[in-house]
């Protein structure tokens, strides 16, 4: 990484401001080229903005933070600018031209952190999932992905792990003498306390359930009030709502946060088992196939006629024919609003249940897969008499944690991660 990237790192203008980040070797002689002096070490100064011709750029706050303590590991710089495309424009069209110095590539400046050994994997996973979050949960998962909540894990496990395999390599090294004990049973102790920690950890929400959100499927047979209550957990007029039986034919779903949760609540047509309507029996077939895809099913209909497991809401609660039900969780009303604060804490309840925990290990597909292939191998080497053959279930082992921080791994993989990333990031 010889050369010198530049990307606008804040917000895309027009903005109050905007932030240009410069790493590499020149980054501190480009913003001495801009301005004509130097600065200090991680101080904010005030100055004028000059191309090579002279010409005022802009007035800026100049931040130099020198490697290898630096987001990066590199030299860096901070720029931050009046916010306009105009400003912008013209400080990246006056850095472009120097020597050693390029427009970065997406995630360039996250690659260059990990290759510095500022971020391990896991954590650089963590940054992406931060950029991208949405509610609070998503932000505290995040940022203690970033802090290296899984990182530290993965070291416990490896710690471990390296004195199972000492014990493993020990009892190798003197299996002639007949004073030492056989610590075959120590061994299987340790293995075993690992296998159950690294089960529980695989047994949290995954990070993908965190992204998704909670789908909440209100179901129930036509006129059962299935868009109305939609529209009323939702605050808007999302679906449309009649009398008509049949007027919601097809799915509607609309992603919301909640107390700081994300949600996916699902309207659907109501469920029958006759119809002559062809396009209403679609969206009775893509209906049922939505109960499968829900976390959560709030059944509208007649007691125990919904599918198992969904939770028996007793709806249209200020109607003058309003029918109960003996073993209804909840009478509402999105009329009246009566029962609504209710339902929207049951939802937060069970939500709770099925999504990460602030201050929790959050697994995605890559790490889970990683975590998943250790504990494999670790029941391999439970399996194995011969130490030889355990021994080396258990260095597979010790890979598999070191792919998950990206101690190891392909070039291929670093590529597909670092592509999700904004430019400036």
């Amino acid at each position: 990484m010889d050369d010198t990237i530049y990307a606008l790192s804040s917000g895309a203008p027009p903005s109050a401001i905007a932030i240009i980040r410069i790493s590499g070797p020149d980054a501190l002689n480009a913003a001495k080229s801009l301005t004509g002096k130097d600065f200090s070490s991680r101080r904010a100064s005030l100055a004028t903005l000059r191309d090579e011709s002279g010409a005022v750029l802009d007035q800026a706050i100049v931040i130099p933070f020198p490697g290898p303590n630096s987001a990066t590991g590199e030299d860096c710089v901070e720029l931050h600018c009046h916010g306009s495309r105009a400003v912008v424009r013209a400080v990246e069209g006056a850095l472009g031209p120097m020597a050693g110095m390029r427009a970065a590539e997406p995630g360039e400046f996250p690659r260059r952190s990990f290759a510095n050994g500022r971020l391990d994997l896991a954590e650089v996973e963590g940054l992406g999932q931060l950029l991208a979050a949405e509610t609070e949960l998503q932000r505290q998962v995040a940022l203690g992905a970033l802090g290296g909540s899984l990182s530290r894990k993965v070291g416990e496990f490896r710690q471990r792990l390296l004195t199972v395999s000492a014990m493993v390599e020990g009892a190798l090294d003197h299996s002639d003498e007949d004073d030492i004990g056989d610590p075959s049973a120590a061994i299987d102790s340790q293995l075993e306390s690992l296998r159950s920690d690294i089960e529980a950890t695989l047994s949290r929400p995954s990070a993908e359930k965190l992204a998704s959100g909670i789908r909440v499927a209100l179901a129930g047979p036509p006129n059962a009030g299935k868009s109305t209550l939609f529209n009323a957990l939702l605050e808007d007029e999302v679906a449309i709502a009649t009398p008509i039986a049949g007027t919601t034919r097809d799915v509607l779903e609309r992603s919301v946060q909640l107390g700081g949760m994300p949600f996916t609540f699902v309207d659907m047509a109501g469920l029958r088992d006759e119809t002559d309507d062809e396009i209403e029996r679609i969206g009775i077939t893509r209906a049922r196939a939505e109960l499968n895809n829900a976390d959560i099913v709030l059944w509208l209909g007649q007691e125990g006629e919904g599918p198992e497991g969904s939770i028996e809401i007793a709806p249209q609660a200020d109607r003058t024919d309003f029918d109960t039900k003996s073993n209804a969780a909840l009478r509402v009303s999105a009329v009246s609003g009566e029962g609504l604060d209710a339902l929207r804490d049951l939802l937060f309840a069970l939500a709770r249940e099925q999504l990460p925990r602030p201050d929790s290990v959050a697994l995605n597909e890559r790490q889970r897969n990683l975590l998943s292939r250790a504990l494999g191998d670790l029941d391999q080497a439970s399996e194995q008499a011969d130490l030889l053959l355990a021994g080396e279930c258990l260095r597979k082992a010790r890979q598999a944690f070191d792919e998950v921080v990206g101690h190891t791994g392909t070039e291929d993989l670093l590529d597909s991660l670092f592509g999700v990333f904004c430019i400036g990031k």
